[in-house]
């Protein structure tokens, strides 16, 4: 027990996303408990200095550089895990994008490039893992969530609807492969401080109803997430299955 129960040692986790933001702290987070990370980006340059990084710092790391958004390029990444015996046996489903604009004035071909990225990826690369996690009899699917999984805000539409689409996909992966022996769980983050949030981040109007709205009074950071992630990643969370854990200063247990 103690913190072989957190230990992630002869694992290896794949997390898309990482290259940078949030994906990039989970990722360092996983690889500090022990963890051999595999970095994924789309920009093949930038994924690789990532796990460069990585394995500069001391760590186990390589890169994986795949759209999310493509079936093949997924299916592509996994013919080339097998090849290699890598086994995936934490999968993070970090990557996503965000875009502003009213419903009515809301492109479909927007929406559905929101939805695919942020959801409709957990699903395909979710379901690629599982396949290969089911006959070992254990795995650890980490899904990103969001507030939004919980709570709309105006402009956010595509975005708000894959958040929730992301807890309901977790509550569905522990459906149907708890009794695999694996645990499929989501991290729902806050209003933390990343690239992707800058532009809210530098509007006063809006910084100061973030830090109003949080009990905690701030924004987040992203290594706050990675206690979650090591803890989902990790034995600790063995009968954990189906939930969304948020780290978000309290925000969403308030009014």
């Amino acid at each position: 027990m103690g913190p072989a129960l957190f230990s992630l040692t002869g694992r290896t986790a794949l997390v898309t996303g990482s290259s940078r933001g949030l994906g990039r702290a989970i990722a360092e987070g996983l690889a500090a408990a022990g963890a051999s990370v595999i970095i994924n980006g789309v920009d093949p340059e930038r994924t690789r200095q990532a796990a460069a990084a990585l394995v500069k710092a001391g760590y186990q790391a390589d890169a994986a550089a795949f759209d999310v958004t493509s079936e093949n390029g997924i299916m592509a990444a996994f013919k080339d895990f097998d090849a290699r015996g890598i086994e995936i046996d934490i999968l993070v489903n970090n990557a996503g994008i965000q875009f502003r604009k009213p419903m009515v004035d809301l492109a479909t071909e927007d929406w559905r490039r929101v939805i695919d990225t942020n959801l409709t990826s957990a699903f395909v690369i979710g379901r690629e893992a599982a396949k290969r996690m089911i006959p070992r009899g254990c795995g650890k699917i980490i899904n990103i969530g969001s507030l939004t999984s919980e709570l709309a805000r105006a402009t956010v539409a595509p975005y708000t609807v894959a958040k929730g689409g992301v807890k309901m996909l977790t509550r569905a992966m522990a459906a149907e492969w708890a009794a695999h022996g694996l645990q499929a769980n989501a991290i729902g983050p806050g209003y933390m401080i990343t690239d992707m949030n800058q532009a809210l981040i530098d509007n006063p109007e809006f910084d100061a109803w973030v830090k109003k709205r949080t009990p905690a009074g701030r924004w987040g950071k992203p290594e706050e997430l990675i206690g979650a992630a090591v803890f989902l990643a990790s034995p600790a969370s063995d009968y954990v299955n189906g939930q969304i854990i948020y780290v978000d200063g309290g925000m969403i247990s308030v009014l």
